[in-house]
């Protein structure tokens, strides 16, 4: 559940003009009292009649991003700054002011025009966090339409009924005749590994294009879970024969493109690939009589929903309106991990001649678990829309004082010293999805714990940063095998970060050295206080950095793709990297999340002067493990002599348990 975060946004000549000093000066390390001595300070005071207290917490913002803005992965295209989201580059993100002075920094270097740089100097503030969960409260009727009702979960159903006191249910028969889909679900699921996955996806295509009659073809439909997954399978050597009947469409395709792949989808002998976005509402009606008289068009989704709802859907998008049709799942072993489903119960599965309870049991408990956190986060989603519409309530009034105060603790800027800066290290393969899941649910509360605690006890609330980093491994691209999130004091651009974090390229032990290897990167940059360590598996042995490097190849990488990369061109292995952090004294905290890892992860506590501990991230308390040991951790950091007092009290006020 997300909610909608407005900004205010404020131009003006003398604004740009005290950006503009700040931007030359970056070099002078200028501080907050610096600053408000300058002209363009007191000018920018005279038009904001009033309201320096809220300019005082952009500069401090400012002063900070400006001395931290050419690490944070930015791309320069089309006269923007954007950044990577998946498969896509997205350019209405923004990081802070890091963004800002990347548009600064690029148009000294020409990359960026002279208006592109204009329309983007500005200050923003952050007006509040207003969750969809709670909008709907606010009406005196609620009514909706939804072909997928019956499919919802017990507790989505409690929610609608005891919620949203939405509890008169209407079902409407269909105009057509009873659904002719076939899904045989004994048969008409494949689990193969992923070396032959695609040859067996390929083939799959091929069965199922072949029609009843003697020299006739239906239409198959193909549903990926990205764009990524799509474009690896269309690029391949198996696909290759059937480019030329192949349709590709993606939520990137224009609005009439998309109305005519639609139109032709279900034509005799046409194949189409498409992202899973389609697979809800889009109306592929088959009126070809070829297809028709064939079987209908035939569905082939190829990965696990993690709701019955979704797949339900995907389903609908043949045998519509009394028609023929039928459905297949094809799926890698690999991308079963997420849900936490073994090679043995597959085997298991395959000896019984029947996957789908096996994969229904797992996505059902995949889906408990992770609605069981969202309603944790909707509950905390809920006082950031109190808070969001007491807000709004004083404009209203024009209670200018109390909109001052609230707008002020709202955007409050970066302190000028940091007590501590922890750096959280994340295992982001197939297995660990459950992990960046709840990371990404639990970092708002994280710092609003720690900020209560810090201001609770005479401390500034934003005197600490986080940085978060996954890793993964060398059958992972150059963009994939490292991603990290810039250094921040406030959640929201960690949570955007952990929104496009992925799980995927998992390869036994996993490149735990690659993330030290950046770590020790941010070291040469300035101040790092600690490492958590959060996997569940060993790090890579230099035997196997060694021969994962190479053997890659079979991803199209190999030893010389690496040799060739910016960041990764040397290998390294995790003792030499854990030898520089010691030499710096940063302790790595490594908690593991399978027994396979421990041994392994506390030979990295120890070596670090850190501690190693077992976090059960997959059970009913993970996310709450996960929310205290992380604040826990930075508390004692950040407290330094008080650090255990601070840790004391966040347990009387927050914690049910210890892990400190």
């Amino acid at each position: 559940m997300s909610c909608y975060s407005p900004a205010a946004i404020l131009r003006h000549d003398t604004i740009t003009k005290l950006i503009d000093y700040i931007w030359n000066n970056k070099s002078a390390n200028l501080k907050l009292n610096n600053v408000k001595q300058s002209n363009e300070y007191k000018a920018c005071c005279n038009i904001l009649k009033g309201w320096d207290s809220l300019l005082d917490e952009a500069i401090k913002d400012m002063l900070s991003d400006v001395q931290d803005f050419t690490s944070h992965g930015y791309q320069v295209s089309n006269d923007k700054i954007g950044y990577k989201e998946q498969d896509s580059i997205c350019y209405n993100i923004r990081y802070g002011y890091k963004t800002l002075f990347a548009y600064y920094h690029e148009h000294a270097q020409n990359n960026i025009s002279n208006k592109s740089l204009k329309d983007n100097i500005f200050i923003s503030f952050q007006i509040g966090n207003f969750s969809y969960a709670e909008v709907p409260r606010n009406f005196y009727c609620i009514m909706g339409v939804s072909g997928t009702l019956k499919t919802l979960s017990p507790p989505e159903q409690e929610v609608v009924e005891e919620d949203y006191h939405v509890s008169k249910h209407t079902y409407m028969p269909s105009l057509f005749s009873d659904n002719n889909l076939v899904f045989a679900e004994k048969k008409d699921i494949l689990i193969v590994s992923e070396s032959d996955y695609f040859i067996t996806l390929k083939k799959e295509i091929d069965d199922r294009i072949t029609g009843k009659n003697p020299g006739t073809k239906r239409a198959v439909l193909v549903f990926f879970e990205s764009k990524k997954q799509l474009t690896e399978f269309y690029e391949s050597s198996n696909f290759l024969e059937l480019k030329s009947s192949a349709i590709v469409m993606t939520e990137e395709n224009s609005f009439e493109e998309k109305e005519s792949f639609i139109k032709r989808a279900t034509s005799s002998g046409r194949i189409g690939l498409y992202t899973k976005a389609f697979g809800r509402g889009t109306d592929f009606i088959c009126r070809d009589q070829v297809v028709n008289a064939n079987g209908g068009a035939h569905v082939i989704q190829t990965f696990l929903s993690e709701e019955v709802s979704e797949e339900v859907q995907i389903k609908g998008r043949t045998a519509r309106q009394g028609g023929n049709g039928s459905y297949s799942l094809v799926l890698s072993d690999k991308s079963l991990e997420r849900f936490l489903i073994t090679k043995d119960e597959i085997e298991k599965a395959r000896s019984a001649g029947d996957f789908y309870p096996l994969l229904n049991e797992k996505r059902n408990s995949f889906f408990k678990d992770q609605y069981a956190d969202s309603k944790k986060y909707v509950a905390f989603a809920a006082k950031e829309h109190e808070f969001s519409e007491k807000l709004i309530t004083a404009v209203k009034k024009n209670d200018v004082n109390t909109v001052k105060k609230m707008l002020c603790e709202r955007n409050r800027g970066t302190e000028e010293k940091k007590s501590s800066r922890t750096i959280v290290l994340m295992d982001a393969t197939g297995s660990m999805d459950r992990l960046l899941q709840k990371a990404k649910h639990a970092v708002r509360i994280m710092f609003e714990r720690i900020s209560t605690i810090l201001k609770d006890n005479g401390e500034p609330p934003n005197s600490f940063e986080m940085q978060f980093v996954v890793y993964r491994n060398y059958n992972a691209p150059e963009d994939m095998i490292l991603q990290s999130s810039t250094w921040e004091s406030k959640p929201e651009n960690l949570h955007n970060f952990m929104e496009c974090v992925k799980a995927d390229y998992g390869w036994g032990n996993e490149a735990i050295e690659i993330g030290l290897v950046h770590i020790n990167r941010e070291v040469q940059k300035g101040t790092v206080s600690q490492i958590i360590l959060i996997g569940d598996a060993a790090a890579n042995t230099k035997e196997e950095v060694i021969n994962k490097r190479k053997d890659s190849k079979k991803n199209k990488l190999g030893e010389n793709y690496w040799k060739n990369t910016k960041l990764f061109s040397h290998p390294t292995y995790y003792e030499n990297e854990l030898a520089l952090l010691r030499q710096h004294n940063i302790p790595v905290h490594a908690f593991y999340v399978d027994q396979k890892a421990q041994q392994n992860f506390l030979q990295i506590a120890n070596i670090t002067g850190g501690r190693c501990e077992n976090l059960a991230i997959n059970s009913k308390k993970g996310s709450d493990q996960l929310t205290d040991l992380v604040s826990e951790v930075v508390l004692k950091n950040a407290g330094g002599s008080k650090g255990n007092a601070l840790v004391d009290a966040y347990r009387a006020k927050f914690a049910s348990k210890s892990h400190v």
